[in-house]
């Protein structure tokens, strides 16, 4: 209701993006903007909010980065988490680490997990700072991928309880 140029009545609810057979994918119930979009659940420097994730991606990207790719991936195909979550070794870290180690260029392996991790989770962002990323801070990209797969793993855990 307005009222002389006032607004008088609250703002409605923000609804969770929770899908049939999914787990919630705006635990923290972000805005969202008018295109459905809404922001990252942690910023990229908030890389020491987990700080088991932080060292592996700072001493070993390629481990980390297969380790969501797969956790990612599973989500995606089955539409639960991935009951080996927390296990470290993948398929695509052999090729990451080969692309690290030949030419410094293992970043180019996170722009379509980062592009893949917004296209899940409805978050803001564009091709080239899916890019920016992971080029300017490879490790905290990977930190912060990780994290908001996580937020959606463990909503599985508070439904089912």
């Amino acid at each position: 209701m307005i009222s002389k140029g006032f607004q008088t009545s609250q703002p409605q609810a923000v609804p969770q993006m929770s899908f049939p057979g999914a787990g919630n994918r705006n635990v923290n119930n972000l805005p969202l903007d008018n295109a459905g979009k809404r922001a990252w659940s942690f910023g990229l420097f908030d890389c020491l909010g987990d700080i088991n994730t932080c060292c592996l991606a700072c001493w070993c990207p390629c481990l980390a980065h297969a380790k969501n790719r797969r956790r990612l991936d599973h989500l995606n195909t089955h539409g639960i988490p991935d009951p080996n979550r927390n296990t470290v070794i993948g398929g695509d870290s052999l090729i990451f680490a080969i692309a690290e180690v030949a030419c410094d260029m293992g970043w180019i392996l996170q722009i379509a997990t980062r592009k893949n991790i917004r296209q899940r989770y409805n978050i803001q962002g564009s091709s080239a700072s899916d890019c920016c990323a992971p080029f300017c801070c490879q490790s905290c990209d990977l930190v912060q991928g990780s994290r908001e797969i996580q937020l959606e793993e463990e909503s599985f855990t508070i439904q089912n309880q």
